[in-house]
């Protein structure tokens, strides 16, 4: 089972960037694909983006594609979702979540075996 724990959210303003980090605890860290899902209000979570156990693939949904960046570093068990040019409508609780097995990339709901506990993000017009 992996821990996680999300940081770096916070009210900005559309255009503006944020940086959200998650801490990972686990020994087997390294070997779990790793992802960034949301949740406004009122509507289902949703996938953001995805990173392999490597970190030499990703994936994004399509609505942040080319303006959100996720990465890892496996040595410090951290994962990373840089955000830029954000929007209203990437206001949204961000969760951390990690694959629910060794080489499973955690891109839908059925994939994830642990989240964290969500930070908030609010992007004002």
């Amino acid at each position: 089972q992996v821990q996680l724990v999300e940081s770096g959210g916070g009210l900005v303003q559309a255009g503006g960037s944020l940086r959200l980090s998650c801490a990972a605890s686990g020994r087997t860290f390294s070997n779990h694909g790793m992802g960034w899902f949301r949740q406004a209000p009122g509507k289902e979570r949703e996938f953001v983006a995805a990173i392999n156990w490597s970190g030499s693939s990703t994936y994004y949904a399509d609505s942040v594609k080319g303006r959100f960046t996720i990465s890892r570093d496996n040595a410090k068990n951290t994962v990373t979702l840089q955000m830029n040019s954000l929007k209203p409508e990437d206001t949204a609780v961000y969760y951390c979540a990690a694959s629910r097995a060794q080489g499973v990339i955690p891109r839908s709901l059925v994939t994830v075996g642990s989240w964290g506990q969500g930070t908030q993000v609010t992007v004002s017009s």
